[in-house]
């Protein structure tokens, strides 16, 4: 089975895929794993991606296809996968969809989280990033046990520059512009599942991974 996440950035559909992908063992495929791996080791790809990423900009669909094509050859994709961050354009669907075919396999479902613009942005404002191991922590809602500190390795937690509200504003409207044709794509298909979360829909990632499961056995 392959399930693709879809949500603007910050919507929480990363926690969900972890959640949905271990209870229903997939592989979790994450776009923004490939990108941090491909710049840890600064690979030419690795280096065009992060002027885009650093511009809260989408990475050029030839890119990340190509990082994602080699991810789907691991033998933990014999299952199926969860997909977060990719696809992001109707282009991508259907590189998508013709890498699928080429493995016998299709998109299953496509799960669209939807949470409220204004929310996003107070959400990733307030993240932190370890400089150390890239753990990922909140200054409201998970702050570090030390201020500035990693939990984990003791790393200096920072604002990365996508991180930061004229970025996540950026990111945001970006989003929007491609979100219709994917969103129509998958609807098209029959296979969208469409899911409120956040505060004022008061449903956690947690929540939405369940709903979904629950969807998916019935």
């Amino acid at each position: 089975m392959f399930i693709v996440l879809l949500g603007a950035p910050g919507s929480g559909k990363g926690t969900a895929g972890k959640i949905i992908a271990e209870d229903l063992k997939l592989a979790h495929i994450s776009t923004g794993d490939l990108f941090r791996e491909n710049l840890k080791n600064e690979t030419e790809l690795g280096k065009e991606a992060k002027q885009y990423m650093d511009k809260g900009e989408l990475v050029p669909d030839e890119v990340t296809i190509k990082m994602l094509k080699e991810r789907l050859k691991a033998n933990d994709v014999a299952n199926g996968a969860v997909l977060d961050g990719f696809p992001r354009t109707g282009v991508q669907a259907i590189s998508l969809d013709n890498m699928l075919a080429e493995m016998d396999a299709k998109v299953d479902m496509a799960l669209n989280i939807d949470v409220p613009f204004d929310e996003i942005v107070e959400r990733i404002a307030n993240r932190r990033s370890c400089r150390g191991c890239g753990e990922i922590y909140n200054v409201v809602f998970s702050p570090s046990k030390v201020e500035g500190v990693c939990d984990k390795c003791g790393g200096e937690l920072y604002q990365r520059e996508d991180q930061k509200p004229e970025v996540v504003e950026n990111r945001l409207k970006v989003y929007s512009e491609s979100a219709e044709e994917l969103i129509k794509h998958y609807e098209n298909a029959g296979i969208l599942y469409n899911a409120k979360a956040g505060d004022k829909h008061k449903k956690t990632s947690y929540d939405v991974a369940k709903e979904v499961e629950a969807y998916i056995n019935k």
